[in-house]
Order: C-alpha cells, then sequence, then structure tokens
C-alpha cells in the first residue's frame, strides 16, 4: 500500500495541548463492528464484559529534556554554549543516545553541565545524534534528571507551548512502574483510581507488561511504498506470569484487549508462533494492513498523526475503509486527536 493512504486533513483547533480532567472525563469512539457510538472513557466499564483482560503498558516516562552549558576556553578566554538535550535510548554500558542541540557546538569529550549534580560526556557523535556518559547512575541519576529534566512532549504539542510541571503528572500513566521511555503510553493516560477501581468491581482483569516507548514513535514515514519503512526497534518484555494470564483469558473465552498500541505491538511480537510466550528484548515489529493479529480482539486507542505507523496499525485492526470512516466521524464530532486527546475502542468482531 502507499503512504497516501493514510492520509487525512485534521483541523489544527482539534490537536489537544492540554489532557481532559479528570483523566477519565475524556470522550471515547466505540467502534464496534458496523456501528459508531459516541461515550466516555469511565463508560468503560459498562462497555466490557466480565472475564476481559486489559493489557497495560507499565513503563515510566522520563524528563528526558535536559538544558545546560558547555564550556570552552580559547583564545577568546572562556566562552559557554547553551546546549539544549533530549535522552533517547540507554545503551547496554550506560551511556545514553541523545539529540543535541546545536550539535556543532560540541565536540567528543567535552562536558555538558546541566545541574551542580548532573553533567554529561560527549563520547561520540554519530548520524545526527550524540552518545552522552552521565557522571552519576541510578538512583542518583533518576532523582537529579527528575530535578532539572522536562517531560518530552511530543514535537506537535511542544511547538504550541514548553512543558510544565503539570506534564510531570499528566504525561505519566496512573501504573507507571519502570523507568526507559521517553514518550507516553498515550491511551493509558485516561485511567485514573476510580475508573480502575470500577473496572475490578466489574469482573474486568488487569495484566501489565513493559515497553519503553522510543522517540522512533514520532519520526515521520518516507517512503510511498509502506513495505519499504523500517520501523525503530524498543525494548519490552513480557513475564511468564502476564503471559499465562493473558493466555488463560483467551482460553476461557474472554476478549484481550491491549491498551494502547505500545501495548499491542508487545504481545503480537511475543506471539509470532501463533501462542504468546514470555519475551524480553527489542521488537521493531511493523504492523500494517495484511497482518495477521494472533491475541488482540479489541484496542484502546487515541487518534494518531496522519501518514504514520499507528494510523497504519488501526487500519491493519479494522480495515483500511472502516478506519477512514472512524476518523471522518472523529474529525466531524470534534474528538480532540493525539497524545493528550480523547480515546477509541476498536472491536472489530462487535461487542
Amino acid at each position: 500500500m502507499k503512504l497516501s493512504d493514510f492520509d487525512f486533513e485534521l483541523p489544527e483547533h482539534l490537536i489537544a495541548v492540554r489532557p481532559a480532567r479528570p483523566r477519565s472525563s475524556a470522550r471515547l469512539l466505540l467502534a464496534e463492528q458496523g456501528g459508531i457510538a459516541d461515550r466516555i472513557v469511565s463508560d468503560l466499564p459498562d462497555i466490557l464484559r466480565p472475564g476481559d483482560r486489559l493489557v497495560l503498558n507499565d513503563t515510566k516516562v522520563i524528563p528526558a529534556r535536559l538544558s545546560g552549558l558547555r564550556h570552552r576556553t580559547g583564545e577568546a578566554g572562556e566562552t559557554a554554549a547553551r546546549i539544549e538535550v533530549t535522552l533517547l535510548e540507554p545503551q547496554p554500558d550506560g551511556a545514553w543516545s541523545a539529540l543535541v542541540k546545536p550539535l556543532k557546538k560540541v565536540r567528543d569529550g567535552e562536558v555538558i553541565v546541566f545541574s551542580e549534580e548532573l553533567s554529561a560526556t560527549v563520547v561520540a557523535r554519530i548520524d545526527g545524534q550524540a552518545v552522552l556518559k552521565f557522571n552519576i547512575g541510578g538512583d542518583d541519576f533518576d532523582a537529579a534528571l527528575a530535578e532539572v529534566g522536562a517531560m518530552p512532549l511530543p514535537p506537535y504539542i511542544a511547538a504550541k507551548r514548553p512543558a510544565d510541571d503539570a506534564d510531570k503528572n499528566d504525561y505519566q500513566t496512573h501504573w507507571a512502574r519502570f523507568p526507559g521511555a521517553v514518550a507516553a503510553p498515550t491511551a493509558s493516560l485516561h485511567f485514573d483510581g476510580p475508573l480502575l477501581e470500577t473496572l475490578a468491581a466489574s469482573g474486568v482483569s488487569l495484566t501489565h507488561v513493559t515497553l519503553h516507548v522510543g522517540a522512533g514513535t514520532f519520526l515521520p514515514v518516507k517512503v510511498e511504498d509502506i513495505s519499504k519503512h523500517k520501523m525503530h526497534a524498543e525494548w519490552g518484555e513480557v513475564t511468564p506470569e502476564a503471559a499465562a494470564e493473558i493466555n488463560a483469558t483467551k482460553a476461557q473465552g474472554g476478549r484481550v484487549i491491549p491498551v494502547g498500541t505500545t501495548a499491542l505491538r508487545l504481545i503480537e511480537s511475543a506471539a509470532r508462533g501463533g501462542d504468546l510466550h514470555s519475551w524480553t528484548g527489542p521488537t521493531d515489529i511493523f504492523i500494517a494492513p495484511g497482518f495477521e493479529f494472533q491475541i488482540a480482539d479489541g484496542l484502546m486507542t487515541n487518534f494518531h498523526l496522519p501518514k504514520s505507523t499507528l494510523m497504519m496499525l488501526v487500519s491493519a485492526f479494522m480495515g483500511v475503509g472502516r478506519m477512514r470512516e472512524i476518523y471522518e466521524h472523529a474529525i466531524r464530532s470534534e474528538y480532540r486527536f493525539f497524545s493528550y486527546g480523547d480515546a477509541s475502542l476498536l472491536l472489530p468482531k462487535g461487542a
């Protein structure tokens, strides 16, 4: 298929720059077999059945945007340059790949100082990115990052406003546990404590998996023939306990519904042989029309960017024509789009 098959016109005012408050008050487009209904997220306990299982991504977004100074001594004396850093991915040796702006202002071996506690040495510069080695690690690194870092808001929000203190809560899921993501699993941002309690009381089970969402999730597709697109890899884990819970739900006739494309991509990666197994490691699975789903019976997800891999994924799940109808309805009904926007619940086989 062609990239243009996944394009659509989105009015600028439908791009959300703040989330709904409370979280579960966001609108929910329910797309079942042959029908579309306008609901709200807090209706989920009435929509789902006892025995259904939601699969949740428990990655934790780190405050990956940093601003620091690079000092240099030369003929002009002591000089300093402001350097903006966005952390991308940890390396096996503890270093981080990062976007550095302006990259031309740093050299290998130079130190960028972010605070009295936190600094990083430029180890290398490769393909427009830098590799940074921080002066501290572990809990000390996490604490220093929390003190001076800002949440890595998506480009379409960051272009409209800077990140602030509210984003440190808003851009984090209720159950975030394992630090490592530089983008949120945004469908999960709609859940709060009261909704989770009501779901449990209604007989809906929860399983947690981990996929550390990378900045590559925002990279544009640059090829017209989408079969030639190469996905970025992201690290994930499906524990043996999580795999057993999901398999038990399938065996008992319940539906497995990942919350977010990240959770869906991970469980489908762990089920390439047809059965879901535990999984630890990177996945670069690319889901586009023609993909055969093994595990997911439904999908809760936000509304995605035109011509994105996520539009290709939901089109694979529901059908290209069906997704076009759903998005036309969402735009006509003025649903809010993207990370802080409203949600959809896609059930290709009906409720």
